[in-house]
């Protein structure tokens, strides 16, 4: 804890910056004296290091700061340190950044200091980012005006849009519904970096990979931080030498932006009740598969946008395909499967490695290589399925919350455009006497609403099977344009449309040529996943005996299938029965898990600080 108070007593009053045009990295601490210094380190493919364990290395005692007329309370309780911010924020996505920013333009507008934090888990800013992204500027214009005459990630604009419908050989070119004139084709991981660095140019104080593991409350039960989770813990659960116990960091605000399913956030919703609250339906998911690839000049047409529907996925499941034409020769190809699915032999990440063997993709693809892979879910519930985001200490934010517009195919502007009304309530609350409620209101008096609401019955309609969904949402963006004075359910929630294996016929998947399609282990690898592997499982079973007694012979191990970086494997135990094995190691934090296992037995955790995937490009 030194180590930060070097930081909190510096004359300087923003921190140093480090980045480069393509992968800018947010160094909370620059200085000679401290820990976070530039350096090399095999681990850090950016050139830069920063030491998680130096955070913790030392144990002050209880004090009082005074930083920029304002003062803030360090104090060691039961052996763990605990700091205090005006503001807290969980997840340097662009909802929580965007918040931060926000913040801090407010204070200095205001001549008010306030002190902000961000806490991320991933090991860098971006980290853990992953998007199919086609980005609509409109928050980034509201939030940074001049953006544009910076050197920004953002540089390729949307240059045409196809739409086509995939048969097994044919791509049969439909009228597209999107309009991406004045969008930009993007890695949302390069682009969380810079706004990273634009919230510390302003002083906000950034710390990746630390894990909040655990919400805290006061004895009234407001929310008032969070604890970040113990480093150097053995399987075992004894400690090694390299324990390092967690941090109290507590703010009088707490927002949450943790992105789609944020295991603090999901405790929040629940415990409140926030759903209930305003009548909101549950959330529905879908699972999204990446790889960036680079390929041969010649077939490049940066800001090229193709989306496509049907093959290879059944009538009844919904999802589709995307192929984004970056810059410097790369492709973002993608496909995404919503977890609602029937059949528990599906296999999304095998999907995928078909979809690439279609005549129309493989053309681009051949010839190429492929550079990184990921996968993340996302949320697809939209205006039904959002909760009441406020809650006693703070609030929810981002997709956390669950803003994306399905047709559009985007939430990165819905996201940031989120944690820029939560920042001015926060910001209200503190200086002005106000309420954190206003969120709330100003949120439903902001473009975000009238844009979900709109799009809001283009999801549930494919309830229904691919051609009736076709043909209500037609009708919907065509015709009606969201006027309908009706609003579709959602059915089932994911996890419980999973059939019984008994149901349904094995699907037999081709195997992978090593050249287009590829096996998991050879993907994974390219996620640059990395965790200890001597650490309690993330990855918790509310009832071990469920996977053998339940799982395997009623639907036929479908976490063997769903999850695109084989985490879970049954394997014969000593009498020749199958049984679960987790490699917790290899976990990409999608949360598919969490959302589609048929009896909601996974609980998924956070690991230590700094695990996980190390996307640049996604």
């Amino acid at each position: 804890m030194q180590r930060l108070l070097v930081k909190l007593s510096s004359s300087s009053s923003t921190n140093s910056l480090r980045s480069s045009k393509n992968h800018p990295l947010i160094l909370p601490l620059l200085s000679s004296s401290n820990p976070f210094t530039a350096s090399e380190s095999p681990s850090n493919r950016f050139g830069y290091s920063y030491s998680a364990e130096l955070f913790r290395n030392s144990r002050s005692n209880s004090r009082t700061l005074r930083v920029n007329g304002s003062s803030r309370c360090i104090s060691s309780e039961a052996g763990r340190d605990s700091i205090e911010y005006d503001v807290l924020i969980v997840g340097a996505g662009p909802a929580g950044l965007s918040a931060a920013i926000r913040l801090k333009q407010l204070s200095q507008e205001k001549n008010t200091h306030l002190s902000v934090c961000v806490v991320e888990k991933g090991a860098e800013l971006g980290g853990h980012i992953i998007s199919g992204n086609v980005f609509e500027p409109v928050a980034l214009d509201e939030l940074l005006p001049h953006w544009r005459q910076e050197q920004t990630p953002i540089e390729i604009p949307a240059s045409s849009d196809k739409f086509w419908f995939l048969t097994k050989d044919r791509a049969i070119s439909l009228p597209s519904p999107f309009d991406n004139k004045g969008n930009y084709v993007i890695s949302l991981s390069q682009v969380v970096r810079w706004l990273g660095g634009k919230a510390e140019e302003l002083g906000t104080e950034i710390y990746p990979g630390f894990s909040a593991s655990e919400v805290l409350y006061d004895a009234s039960d407001k929310v008032v931080g969070i604890a970040t989770k113990d480093m150097g813990i053995s399987k075992d659960g004894s400690k090694k030498e390299t324990f390092q116990q967690g941090v109290d960091i507590k703010g009088r605000v707490t927002l949450f932006a943790e992105g789609c399913r944020g295991s603090l956030s999901e405790r929040i919703i629940k415990k409140y009740k926030l759903r209930e609250e305003v009548n909101a339906q549950h959330q529905t998911y879908a699972l999204g598969i990446k790889e960036v690839w680079e390929i041969d000049e010649s077939k490049h047409n940066p800001g090229e946008v193709v989306h496509t529907l049907g093959w290879p996925l059944d009538s009844k499941t919904y999802g589709g395909s995307f192929l984004y034409h970056m810059n410097d020769r790369q492709v973002a190809l993608g496909l995404v499967v919503a977890l609602d699915y029937h059949n528990p032999f599906l296999n999304p990440y095998e999907e995928f490695q078909k979809l690439k063997h279609h005549p129309a993709i493989k053309r681009i693809l051949e010839g190429g290589t492929v550079l990184q892979y990921g996968a993340r879910t996302l949320n697809e519930g939209g205006f039904q399925s959002i909760p009441y985001p406020v809650f006693p200490g703070g609030a929810i934010i981002g997709c956390s919350a669950g803003f994306l517009n399905v047709p559009k195919i985007k939430g990165t502007h819905t996201a940031m455009k989120s944690g820029m009304l939560a920042a001015e309530a926060a910001f209200g609350l503190l200086h002005e006497g106000l309420n954190m409620n206003t969120y709330w209101d100003n949120l439903r008096d902001s473009w975000v609403w009238k844009e979900l609401y709109t799009a809001r019955n283009y999801r549930p309609a494919f309830e229904y099977g691919l051609l009736p969904g076709l043909a209500v949402s037609a009708m919907e963006h065509y015709v009606l344009k969201g006027k309908v004075p009706f609003t579709l359910k959602h059915g089932k929630a994911d996890h419980e449309a999973t059939d019984l294996a008994q149901n349904h016929t094995p699907i037999e998947y081709p195997k992978p040529d090593g050249v287009l399609s590829f096996d998991v282990p050879t993907s994974l690898y390219r996620s640059n996943t990395n965790h200890d592997h001597d650490q309690p499982s993330h990855l918790r079973l509310r009832d071990p005996k469920i996977p053998e007694k339940v799982n395997f012979p009623e639907y036929a191990a479908p976490e063997s299938r769903y999850c695109p970086a084989r985490v879970y494997e049954y394997v014969e135990d000593e009498e020749g029965k199958p049984k679960l094995q987790i490699n917790a190691q290899n976990c990409l934090h999608c949360k598919a898990c969490d959302i589609k296992d048929p009896k909601q037995n996974i609980e998924w955790t956070v690991p230590e600080g700094g695990g996980g995937p190390a996307y640049s490009l996604m």
